[in-house]
């Protein structure tokens, strides 16, 4: 096969766009979107549960959801969906199947902003942006764990 057309193809499927999951949840994530903003709109909050619940399966006793297909947030694989809250934080957030580092990066190309107040402690790495007062991207992996990356949108994190 000519690489033009290969080169083609990979931009043709590149440019797709998101699917309206991926879209929504992304939003979600990334604290473009919030759903403090419309949880008391029962047209939003049906909406989007039934894409939420059409696309995600109960994985565990702990709030988290799997996704029953791929889907994608800021590019990277999720294997989890947390959407009321992960430990202390009350926000929502979905694990990346990435590395810190490469997480920190599709996150801030996502943006258009770096994250700050980066740190190294009690076994975690964590950077941040606050965007507003309650509402903070963070970005979380454990020290040494060189698969996953937690991503989310806190409104509220009890230290």
């Amino acid at each position: 096969m000519k690489l033009a057309p290969l080169l083609a193809l990979v931009s043709l499927v590149a440019l797709q766009p998101a699917k309206p999951v991926e879209t929504a949840i992304e939003r979600l994530a990334t604290c473009q979107d919030s759903w403090r903003d419309w949880k008391d709109d029962p047209a939003q909050s049906k909406k989007v549960g039934e894409l939420f619940t059409s696309t995600f399966e109960q994985a565990g006793k702990d709030g988290s959801f799997a996704p029953k297909e791929k889907v994608r947030v800021v590019g990277l694989p999720v294997t989890l969906v947390y959407p009321e809250s992960v430990g202390m934080g009350v926000g929502f957030s979905v694990v990346l199947d990435a590395t810190f580092d490469t997480a920190r990066e599709s996150v801030e190309k996502a943006l258009g902003k770096k994250l700050g107040d980066c740190d190294v402690s009690d076994g975690m790495r964590t950077c941040g942006l606050e965007l507003e007062k309650e509402k903070t991207i963070t970005l979380m992996a454990g020290e040494h764990d060189t698969k996953r990356t937690l991503l989310g949108c806190y409104y509220f994190y009890a230290k």
